[in-house]
């Protein structure tokens, strides 16, 4: 069975990869730079080549968890490629974030093996039937957010954590270390932890600060070193720079600022646990072994609060601890044996079924949007695809394309390449590589009647002129849902089938592919 478990929850994360290969603009900083450092390598003079260089952002990010992730992701390309998986240069990428998906569906199952020594098998089993029924975290944890990198570190303290051999000092020491180098915000959970680990005696004073002065020392030195080189600017601690930027100047403000303040509490945590939401409650009323992990996640939530700019994803490494209180809260209320078959005992039992049910529904709408809401990938695959055999090409691709799915591994018929890993240069492309033209604040006009285009990814249709420029493919995208109230039409037509398309997907025009009119 714990093998079961243990797939179950690596089979889904690998599925939300394959289902959605493409990435948005909020990943581009670590797929880039794990790009960068696959084909480029560390040597200094090859440092200006990094895609960082050209589009540096407003604060810049730590290279730590990239090269990690990079490390680990060399040894699985060669092997996918020995197995004559890797065909082109974006099979890297979908290699990449499987790699991803599986370091963090690890730190799930480290925390479902913990959960069962605690608190039982039972729990175990709801902890993952939660965890892999819900749409986000299995959504991104394949996906290269510095808060998807940072969460494997965060889930494996809090296995240290549960663990009754009382590992308290590793785990402080690792949450030290993932606030100094990835993400920031974490360091408000680690105070948390800290304050309980002291108040009831798991760690002491004296311990506390030799674990603190020492993992802080190292990942202060680690970052610096390594980002201070990597980004060419001596020294700099990124964490640090982003604090400064968009808490001390206020500056996160820029990128909108959510009203009213428990936003996070109240709208953004209820989207991440869906249906599961009553049985945390139950959890933390019924056991205080709940209320011991639970209070640090609402606090931390409490105090992300009071941020100006608030997203899912700064809280999302408290998901884990509340699908733990969520499940022992499921267990309780789901009988065993004479108890289940009283009504009490088969409503409790049917609500958990219905909640799980719930959970896998909204997870089954939300992924197939999901999926339609990438129009740049798909708008630079169909390109490669459909002038695959064309020995020159120039393409400006427009910002909605770059920011949804254009990565630089979809920049198949260009350099750099790597035929160690399998990604060889296309036959019709190698004489003369293409060009993938990502300038920003480029208008469609200021390149209409240059004679160096011959391709453009554009926002609109009337973006250039017609007697220049033909539109030859139209990429759709997500534009919300609409309810089909025919419904007996609809079974009618389709028998029991019929359900299934009164709920149907509303798409819209994104993207348009123009090649230049010869002549």
């Amino acid at each position: 069975m714990t093998l079961v478990l243990d797939a179950l929850i690596y089979v889904v994360a690998w599925t939300h990869v394959l289902l959605a290969p493409y990435t948005k603009v909020e990943e581009s900083f670590n797929l880039h730079a794990i790009h960068d450092l696959l084909f480029y390598g560390v040597h200094h003079e090859m440092i200006p080549k990094f895609d960082h260089r050209v589009f540096p952002g407003s604060v810049p990010r730590s290279f730590v968890g990239s090269l990690i992730l990079a490390w680990l992701s060399k040894h699985a390309t060669r092997l996918a490629n020995d197995l004559s998986l890797i065909t082109c240069k974006f099979d890297l990428q979908i290699v990449i974030r499987i790699v991803l998906a599986s370091v963090n569906a690890q730190g799930f199952c480290l925390l479902r093996r913990v959960v069962a020594r605690r608190f039982g098998s039972s729990t175990s089993l709801l902890f993952t039937l939660i965890t892999i029924s819900q749409f986000h975290v299995p959504f991104w944890m394949g996906r290269t957010l510095p808060n998807m990198l940072a969460l494997p570190f965060v889930n494996l303290a809090l296995y240290l954590l549960l663990d009754p051999k009382n590992r308290a000092s590793w785990a402080v020491a690792l949450l030290t270390f993932v606030a100094v180098v990835i993400r920031a915000e974490i360091a408000g959970l680690l105070g948390l932890f800290t304050i309980q680990l002291l108040s009831n005696g798991s760690l002491s004073v004296t311990r506390l600060i030799k674990v603190g002065i020492i993992s802080t020392g190292v990942s202060i030195v680690l970052t610096v070193s390594v980002d201070s080189y990597l980004w060419d600017h001596w020294p700099l601690w990124p964490e640090y720079f982003s604090i400064y930027f968009n808490v001390y100047e206020g500056k996160s403000a820029e990128w909108g600022v959510s009203i009213p303040v428990l936003d996070l509490l109240h709208n953004l945590l209820p989207r991440l646990l869906i249906a599961t939401c009553p049985f945390i409650l139950i959890g933390f009323a019924c056991d205080n072994r709940v209320k011991k992990l639970t209070w640090p996640a609402i606090l931390f939530v409490f105090l992300m609060s009071f941020l100006g700019h608030k997203e899912w994803r700064f809280i999302v490494y408290v998901v884990p601890m509340l699908n733990i209180a969520a499940a022992h809260g499921a267990r309780i209320c789901t009988p065993i044996g004479r108890r289940k078959r009283t009504l009490f005992g088969r409503l409790a039992f049917g609500g958990v079924v219905c909640a799980l049910a719930l959970n896998t529904a909204a997870t089954v709408l939300l992924t197939r949007a999901s999926i339609a809401n990438y129009p740049g990938g798909n708008a630079l695959a169909r390109l490669n695809e459909r002038y695959a055999d064309s020995p020159h090409v120039h393409v400006h691709i427009a910002n909605l394309a770059a920011q949804s799915g254009a990565s630089l591994f979809l920049h198949t018929h260009a350099p750099p390449y790597h035929p160690h890993i399998g990604v060889f240069p296309p036959a019709a492309s190698l004489p003369n590589p293409w060009i993938y033209n990502k300038t920003e604040n480029l208008e469609p006009m200021d390149f209409a009647y240059s004679s160096s285009f011959t391709h453009a990814i554009a926002e609109s249709r009337d973006s250039l002129p017609d007697e220049l420029w033909e539109v030859v493919d139209v990429i759709y995208g997500f534009a919300g849902w609409k309810i089909r109230k025919d419904v007996f039409g609809l079974m009618r037509e389709k028998g029991i089938e019929g359900l299934c398309s009164v709920l149907e997907m509303k798409r819209e025009r994104r993207l348009w592919i123009f090649e230049k009119r010869r002549g």
